[in-house]
Formats: structure tokens, C-alpha cells, sequence
């Protein structure tokens, strides 16, 4: 009967453990979110331990040990997730990552076994962006920089220069040669040397002009000024020897042909001997009130400009087609009216006024 008793003892002993056993887990599963609701979430921890139970017995240590590593979420935790930044609460979210934007960019991150990570590529660039510093795109291409033949629109070639009325031989001879100014010396030097200079008529290499009485001098009408008026009035005229010495007091023979003498210009005497009219140009010929012979003072004008870069003929003397070129090229460069001719202004320029 004792026995019995003990059994009893005994029997009613091991089911109180064992009840206490069972409501030692009973706090622990009733931690986990019922199937269909989430805990919510915790922006960035880590590292967050849980509460531990307070009111557990001490006999149900070894299984409450077991729920805090299911807490934790360890891999055989059911659902859990290794994803960073996911919340370390069991069940929270079954996978969900935390936002990117609470995460530190400085700051090492830590997986689900509790190790420290580097920072990954994309934390170090939103740490250099935060800082101001500028990050290439790893797949940008680097462009060339402008060069000073690419940069902005295609260059637009100049215009080409007007072509002088005299011809086109002198057009290259006068480029850089803007602005000049004969030197004074020079020109003195060149005079003393044409002081007995005589030119001879040349018509195979300076055709000769025809008599046109309707003839007048290209836009002459155009240029302004008293001393271009002997220009805008001028045309031809035909008379005879008579005729030219009783209205001028001197008349001379200069490079093939009769030239007489008025107030301050030669002009070709048409007419006056059949046999002897070789003109290289129809016009006035300015020599200034000393009365040169025409012929001499074209030559120191072509030696002064052949100086000077403009005139890559002869100095014959003869006002043809390239010192007239010549001519326009310095009138145009010195800012004087381009008549193409000996003027006064062009002389006075050249310093032979």
C-alpha cells in the first residue's frame, strides 16, 4: 500500500513538471505573429536584443534559450530572411528590406550571423555625393575636349577680295603690305636717280589706248573733292599742232607721244602728230608745279611702290595696267580715293608732292 502511494506520489510529480514544462513555452509561442499580420517595422537595428522573460521558470531555461535563437533569425527560423537590412524581430516582414535611405553610408553593415561588412560601392558614393565630391559613371565615356579647330561651328572662309580694275598680277604682291609709308630718304634717293630718266614706248608688253572722244573716266563722277575735278571734267580731244600751241605753252614728246603741260598735269596731246601717239593711259597725269616730264615721274613712283611690296613690274615709266594695280592697291591701303592714277593726293602721300 506504501508503494502504491509512492508510485502515486511520484506519478502526480512528474505531471506537474511536466506541466510546468508546458507552461514554460506557452510565453514563447505566443510571441509569434499569428499567420496573415506583421510586425511593424524598425528603421535601421541591427543589433536590437529581445526582452528576455522575466517570469520564465528556471526549469525551462534550455527551451527559452532555443526561442531567443529563433528570435535572432537564425536560418531555421521558418521565413526568416538574409537580406541587410531586414529587422532582426522574428517574422517581421518575411523578407522585406528596410529603405536604402535610412541606411548610413559610412557606416559598416552587419549580416544576419552578426559579422561587420565593408561598406558595398554604392554606400561610398553616396558618402562622396553627401561630401560633394563627383563621381564618374563607371560606363561613361570621357569626351574629347574642343580643340581650337572644333570648337564651336565650321570656320566660314573669308570672301574673296575684290579684283582690282587694272588686272590681277600685283593682287598677291600686296598682301601685308597695309598701312605704309615710303621712307622719305628712299624716295629722295630714288628721284636723284631718274633725274635724266627718258622712257621709250613698249606696246608689245604696255598696249597702247585709242582715241575715244566720248570717253570718261570710270566713276569719276563718284570721287569728292577739288582736286579730282580735272578727272571728272576730262574727255578727249583731237586738234592739230596749231591748235595746241596757241592754248598751252609747252608741248612735248614723252614715251612715244605728244603730251602738253597745264596747271600742274600732262595730258595726252591727240592729234598732234599722227605718226607719234603711243599713250599707255588716257587721263591726267598729276607731276606737281614743277612742271616734270610725266614719264620721269611715273618711274619714281613705280620704284617707290616696288619698295614698298606693291609694284613687281618694270620701272618704265609708262602708266600700264600693273602700276595702275599698284597704284589702287595703296590708294585703298592708305584710305585715299582709288582712281588708279597719279593724283595729287597719291603724290603728296608718296612724299614727291
Amino acid at each position: 500500500m506504501s508503494i502504491m502511494k509512492k508510485l502515486s506520489s511520484l506519478i502526480i510529480a512528474c505531471s506537474l513538471a511536466l506541466a510546468g514544462a508546458a507552461l514554460a513555452q506557452q510565453p514563447v509561442e505566443q510571441q509569434s505573429p499569428s499567420k496573415g499580420k506583421r510586425a511593424p517595422e524598425k528603421a535601421r537595428a541591427p543589433q536590437a536584443q529581445p526582452k528576455p522573460n522575466a517570469a520564465k521558470p528556471e526549469t525551462s531555461a534550455p527551451k527559452q534559450q532555443r526561442g531567443v535563437t529563433k528570435e535572432r533569425g537564425a536560418t531555421n527560423q521558418p521565413g526568416a530572411t538574409k537580406e541587410r537590412g531586414a529587422t532582426n524581430e522574428p517574422g517581421a516582414g518575411k523578407g522585406k528590406k528596410a529603405p536604402e535611405k535610412q541606411e548610413s553610408a559610412t557606416a559598416p553593415e552587419t549580416n544576419v550571423s552578426g559579422q561587420r561588412e565593408a561598406p558595398t560601392p554604392r554606400g561610398k558614393q553616396q558618402a562622396q555625393e553627401r561630401k560633394g565630391m563627383k563621381t564618374p559613371a563607371p560606363n561613361a565615356k570621357t569626351q574629347p575636349k574642343a580643340t581650337p579647330a572644333t570648337a564651336g561651328a565650321k570656320a566660314t572662309p573669308a570672301p574673296p577680295a575684290p579684283a582690282s580694275p587694272a588686272g590681277q598680277p600685283n593682287a598677291q604682291a600686296n598682301a601685308g603690305a597695309k598701312a605704309k609709308k615710303p621712307d622719305s630718304q628712299k624716295v629722295q634717293q630714288i628721284k636723284s636717280q631718274h633725274a635724266n630718266f627718258r622712257a621709250q614706248p613698249k606696246p608689245q608688253q604696255v598696249p597702247a589706248v585709242t582715241f575715244d572722244q566720248n570717253r570718261r573716266i570710270e566713276r569719276s563722277e563718284q570721287w569728292q573733292g577739288q582736286q579730282y575735278e580735272v578727272f571728272r571734267s576730262y574727255h578727249p580731244e583731237w586738234h592739230d599742232q596749231g591748235w595746241y600751241h596757241s592754248h598751252y605753252n609747252r608741248v612735248e614728246l614723252i614715251g612715244g607721244g605728244y603730251y602738253f603741260w597745264n596747271n600742274g598735269y600732262w595730258f595726252p596731246a591727240w592729234g598732234y602728230s599722227p605718226s607719234a601717239q603711243y599713250y599707255a593711259y588716257d587721263g591726267p597725269i598729276y607731276v606737281g608745279h614743277r612742271a616734270e616730264p610725266p614719264d620721269k615721274v611715273i618711274a619714281d613712283v613705280q620704284a617707290v611702290l616696288q619698295e614698298m611690296g606693291y609694284y613687281r613690274g618694270e620701272v618704265d615709266g609708262l602708266l600700264g595696267p600693273l602700276t595702275r594695280e599698284a597704284l589702287t592697291a595703296y590708294q585703298t591701303d592708305n584710305g585715299l580715293t582709288t582712281t588708279a592714277a597719279i593724283d595729287q593726293p597719291t603724290l603728296d602721300s608718296l612724299g614727291m608732292g
